[in-house]
This record gives C-alpha cells, structure tokens and sequence, in this order.
C-alpha cells in the first residue's frame, strides 16, 4: 500500500487519435492518484513535429473527458508548470543537455545520416547488433563547431558505461537489470534542438514531482536510458510501474481487427462510459476476488499496485459489449431514454431521416422498457426501434411463411389475425396475447407459427421486442394496415 498522495502523469504523444490502451494507462494513473488523495496531471509530448496529428491534442482531451479521467493540472486547467506541452518547454532541455555536456556524461555529434546509415549497414552485414560505434566521443570542440557552421547536423548523445550493470525496481515485476555494455551511447537532443523522449520525460518528471510514473512494458528497455540521464542529472529516480501489455484474444498484438479501436469510437458504437472504466480497470488489475461489475467508486476504493499482473490482459470484445449490457439494464428508463435520444437522432446510424427531428422523447420513454433487457450497446437501438416511428414497413415474404406452413395457410391466417386486431378490446398486450393464443388453437397451428407470421408482418424483421407489447405500442390501426400490406405481399409476389 502506497502511503502519501503520488503525482502521475499521463504523457501522450499527438501523432495519432488516443487509443483505447492509452486509455487504458491514463486511468491506471487516474485510479491511483484518487486512491490516495494524490494530483493527476495531463502532459502532452508533442516534440516530434514531423509525425504531429492535427485535432489529436483536442482528441486526447476530449476522449478523457468522456471517460471520465479529469486531471488536475495540464491543459485547460493549468498548474505550476510554466506549460504542460514539451514543445513549449525547450530551455528546461537546453539547460539539461548543456550540463550533461559539460560533465562529460553526454557529448555532441556531428556523424551525418549518411554515415550512420552505411555503419548499420556493416553492421548488419556482419551480424553484429546495430548501434553507435562512439566516434565522436573525445571529438575535439573545433571540429564539433566547424560541421555546425557547415551546417551539418549536430545532436547531443548520452556517453554509456561500456561495462557494468544498471538496475532498478519495478513495482510489478520487482529488480530489473541490464547489462550495460549492450547499450550505445544515445541522441537526447536532435540536431533542430528538439529532445528525444528519453531526455524530455526525464526533465518533466522532475521538474514537475513526478513520484510515479505508469506506461506499457515496452518501455522496460528503455529505462536504463533513463536512469543514465537521471543519474547525469543527479536526480532521484521515480517509482517505476510497468503496466502489462494488451493482447487480443488470439494472444497477438492488440490491432483494431480484435475489436480494440480509438477511445471515442466506442461513444460513437453506443457503448458506456462507466462499462468501459470498468473494463478496462480489469484489463491488467484484480481486486483480488471474483467481482467484475464494479462501479468507479467501488474501483477507486480497491484499487492498488499491488494486484496489478505482469501477465498480458486480453482484451475480449464479447465480455466488453456483455458488461455494458449489464450497466444498460441498471439505467432507469427515463435515463436509458435521453441517452439513446441523440443516438436515433443521429443522421449516419439512427433513425430514417423521414422520421421527423427532433425525436418525441415521451414516445422513446414509452417504448424503451421494449428493449430494455435486450440491450447490448446503444447504437443497437435504431434498428429494433425504427419500425414503430415509421408508416409501413417492407416484410420479406419467405420470412413471412412460418416452418411448415406455405403461402396459402399463411395468408388464411392472417386474414383471421387481422379481423381479430380490428375487434380487440382493450388493445392491450394481455389480452392480445390471449386473443392470438385462442386462434391458434383454432387454425390448428402452434402459437409459435402464427406470432412468428403476425411477428414479420408487424414489424418487417423476424427478431423484435415481444410480439404483443410491441403491437400495443404500433396501435391498432398501425397493426391493421401492417397486417393487411402483409397479406398483400404474399398474394402478388
């Protein structure tokens, strides 16, 4: 257990949309700093202008807001930080950088591209591991100064031990150690005086009060690299929590064919926000029994590192649309009602746009107890409710014709469906149901075999919400004139 609120932070970088692992560790780093009364703080890495994703950075803060993941110092919110994006932040890099240098653990590097490419090339070639050779180690100050003035390209690379060992600890995975002579000496700062990430995390983390810092564990290798800046610095080290990866239930690599997608297209595939912090807690973190339905207050309060595993999550699409179907059913209909209102309204998935805007929320709020244990993810909605805001509906013939029937017995039935409906009364599911079971009876059918006929004919698809609810809601002309298009289609087609 953790004692004293911690500092995290949550660093992407905008060169694409958030991801739904991104996610993933900003709510790890999220649920920790709540855990313990500590600050989550919202940094953006944007130093690598080559790969910058216009509208990315307004993504990132959009997405966590959706989630759900507010923070307590970064963009849009402020804090002692003189800015929480690194492109504003070169002096603190400029300044580090020149003291590596003049202590000797860093030093420039004027090797072109060039060259670099034709030493990993022979490199290569002779089996060996591709890396720096140290050229420009002990290069004298003038030569340094003469590319620059050439205008050649100058970076600033960190001087590794050629022996010996760096460790640290790692929460989840405890002592961690590399050998240092399988480094080679690293850039930190790139010849247009832009950091690498190695060096402008390092200064960001100190210089903001970083105590722990959360990332995925491919970055395990990296952080020998990052120990060397800091002991170059002198700074002291934060506390080291390497989430695991993220696979998909074929135990590859996460990819968006496993059903994993950017943070907000799950809003836009009607998913929760609470189903998907619940999923995601779980998506490397135990609470240590069998619970999987918890709300974010029950999450915070049992939150802790130390039931974070070193083994892969999978991530399971099925068990995903399950758990919100879960938080679905434990809405109230007027609030499963205004949440699925602008999901109909909706131009490019929901309602036809021959059903009038805006949408009648009372007659949402009638219908929604319809559908409501039936509902997996929100964007389902417009296909089982489209049939009762529209004037006719299209059944397929042969869906029509119920199993060992045909067109002819099929049509007889109907007919007396029909002058039924137009003498049921009240007009109310119960006593439709004991109606249309009556029939049956009478036709000789089983009651599966007209319903599923009556079904089809209603509402133009084979599955819907339960036959005689849903006819009390169409109404009793709605189901006549439905009825008698039914019949039609099965005499002319």
């Amino acid at each position: 257990m953790i004692e004293g609120p911690v500092r995290v932070r949550f660093a992407p970088s905008p060169t694409g949309m958030l991801h739904i692992g991104g996610v993933r560790t900003a709510l790890f780093d999220w649920l920790l700093a709540r855990q313990t009364g500590g600050q989550f703080i919202l940094r953006i890495e944007d130093t690598d202008r080559a790969r910058y994703t216009e509208g990315a950075v307004e993504d990132i803060k959009e997405s966590l807001r959706w989630y759900g993941l507010d923070w307590d110092e970064g963009p849009d919110v402020g804090g002692p930080a003189e800015s929480y994006f690194q492109s504003q932040r070169g002096s603190y890099y400029s300044s580090a950088a020149e003291r590596l240098i003049g202590s000797g653990a860093a030093y420039e590097c004027d090797c072109t591209p060039q060259r670099l490419a034709r030493l990993r090339a022979a490199q290569q070639s002779a089996g060996h591991p591709p890396g720096y050779d140290g050229r420009c180690r002990n290069r004298p100050r003038e030569e340094i100064d003469h590319s620059r003035r050439q205008g050649l390209p100058v970076v600033v690379r960190m001087r590794t031990p050629d022996r010996g060992r760096v460790s640290f600890h790692d929460v989840v995975r405890g002592e961690v150690g590399f050998d240092l002579a399988r480094l080679t000496d690293f850039v930190i700062m790139k010849s247009d005086g832009m950091p690498t990430y190695h060096l402008a995390h390092v200064v960001d983390d100190h210089e903001m009060r970083i105590t722990h810092v959360l990332r995925g564990e491919e970055w395990i290798s990296s952080t020998p690299r990052h120990i060397l800046i800091q002991r170059g610095l002198g700074i002291e080290a934060p506390v080291y929590v390497h989430l695991p990866l993220i696979l998909g239930k074929d135990r590859s690599k996460l990819s968006k064919r496993h059903g994993a997608d950017q943070a907000l297209a799950y809003r836009d595939q009607g998913f929760l926000p609470e189903a998907l912090f619940n999923f995601l807690a779980l998506l490397g973190w135990s609470p240590g029994d069998d619970t999987e339905v918890m709300g974010r207050d029950e999450i915070v309060g049992r939150f802790s590192l130390d039931r974070v595993s070193d083994s892969p999550a999978i991530f399971d699409p099925d068990k995903l649309s399950w758990m919100n179907g879960v938080y679905i059913r434990s809405m109230g209909n007027d609030e499963l009602a205004d949440a699925l209102l602008p999901v109909l309204s909706d131009p490019r998935g929901g309602l036809p746009e021959s059903v009038p805007r805006p949408i009648d929320r009372e007659r949402v709020r009638e219908l929604t107890p319809l559908i409501h244990e039936r509902l997996k993810r929100l964007d389902e909605a417009p296909e089982l409710l489209e049939f009762f805001f529209v004037d006719e509906v299209s059944p397929n013939p042969a869906e029509i014709v119920q199993r060992k029937m045909d067109r002819a017995s099929t049509v007889a039935a109907l007919r007396e469906a029909l002058d039924r409906c137009r003498g049921v009364d009240p007009f109310e599911a119960e006593v439709l149901e004991s109606v249309y079971r009556a029939l049956a009876s009478e036709l000789g059918l089983r009651a599966g075999q007209l319903f599923g006929s009556m079904r089809v004919a209603v509402t133009g698809r084979r599955v819907a919400p339960p036959l005689f609810d849903t006819m009390a809601a169409v109404g009793r002309g709605g189901c006549a004139a439905r009825m008698e298009r039914a019949i039609e289609v099965l005499e002319i087609s």
